[in-house]
């Protein structure tokens, strides 16, 4: 019943596309109209780009969710033996996303601060560990060979180890990092939507290897795991597709940042319920786009970014390259303020960013003052 199901989810999830794109082109001239829309600043042209089409996409995705809710079940329907704990792990990770899409749009009206980001995706994954924690789900990870043969000479580790209430920190704090980690990556056309649809894309494939390596026997353990990530997967890919289509240079809509907190929640979401929230990780990679190091830029964007985050030194939220229209060019983005502005640690940084050439500064004088 369950593969059964996942080709009626296929079908939904294709059907969902559909009404994506048809969406789409019927509400770009109403976004315009009410005023919800961005200016590309990379382009020369100033024409105006709906803003945030994310929330279309996240509200057929959620519709094509709740009508597929009772396929999975229908054998157990009027029995006793009904899988309570499967269909409350669906309806979690439904609430989980349901709220990373309501903080997405709050932020695209409201602009909220770093601080409500990081508190509100905490908040809304409070359900999801709660049904994981009451369906007795296992917190034992496995131990890397490697670190086993490093701390050897020292301590004899077991291949796997209960971290139990850690465990479910770590989770917590994966669906933190995921509903952010797209969202700062953002900024250029497609790459939103683009990093996206290739991470659900890939997390998709494992699971089908998954469940091909299972077989035919439902009964086997993790086979539901796998089976109820693509439950989630498949819709979220379809409709992400038809949204990059949209979003692909030259963009004619922007995602918005409900997009980026709909794609995280969701990738954090089946990661947890599949039971390789570790895993997905190595699947955060591939978040290249048009970039072939992400990981290594995004953790330098990060360190680089801390004395922008608390505020040691002025600088726009959004460093976007400065675009020359003569030139249809772009090149660094530039911050002008005064040095009487600039805190203590903030000139310690400069000065040794200064100094091994990873800041470009210029001083002049302007009313009298530096």
């Amino acid at each position: 019943m369950s593969l059964l199901s996942l080709f009626i989810n296929a079908g939904l999830s294709a059907v969902g596309a559909v009404i994506c794109y048809r969406l789409i082109l019927d509400y770009i001239p109403i976004f315009i109209a009410r005023k919800m829309y961005g200016n590309d600043q990379c382009k020369v042209s100033n024409a105006p780009v709906p803003e945030p089409m994310g929330v279309i996409c996240a509200a057929v995705y959620l519709i094509v969710m709740f009508v597929f809710i009772p396929f999975p079940f229908i054998e157990w329907i009027g029995m006793d033996t009904f899988p309570y704990a499967k269909l409350l792990a669906i309806l979690s990770g439904l609430i989980s996303i349901s709220t990373a899409i309501l903080l997405g749009f709050a932020d695209d009206m409201l602009d909220l601060r770093w601080r409500h980001k990081l508190l509100f995706p905490t908040l809304s994954s409070l359900p999801l560990l709660m049904v994981y924690y009451v369906s007795g789900n296992s917190t034992t990870v496995i131990v890397p060979t490697i670190v086993r043969h490093l701390v050897q000479p020292f301590v004899v580790l077991p291949i796997t180890i209960n971290i139990s209430f850690i465990y479910y920190i770590f989770m917590g704090m994966v669906i933190v990092f995921c509903t952010n980690a797209i969202n700062i990556l953002a900024g250029i056309n497609g790459l939103e939507s683009g990093q996206s649809l290739v991470i659900s894309a890939s997390v998709s494939l494992f699971n089908l290897v998954q469940v091909y390596r299972f077989g035919a026997d439902e009964n086997a353990a993790g086979f539901w795991h796998h089976i109820i990530s693509l439950y989630f997967l498949l819709p979220f890919t379809a409709c992400t597709a038809v949204l990059f289509y949209f979003n692909k240079y030259p963009s004619r809509v922007f995602v918005g940042d409900t997009f980026c907190y709909w794609s995280g929640m969701t990738l954090a979401v089946v990661s947890i319920l599949g039971h390789f929230s570790k895993t997905l990780m190595l699947f955060f990679i591939p978040q290249f786009s048009s970039n072939p190091r992400p990981l290594f830029l995004q953790t330098i964007n990060f360190l680089y970014s801390i004395p922008q985050l608390f505020h040691l030194v002025p600088c726009p939220r959004h460093r976007l390259p400065k675009y020359d229209a003569e030139s249809d060019t772009v090149s660094m983005s530039v911050a002008e303020f005064k040095k009487s502005q600039l805190k203590t640690l903030g000139s310690i940084f400069i000065t040794i960013c200064r100094s091994i050439r990873i800041l470009y500064v210029e001083e002049f004088e302007k009313d009298g003052e530096m």
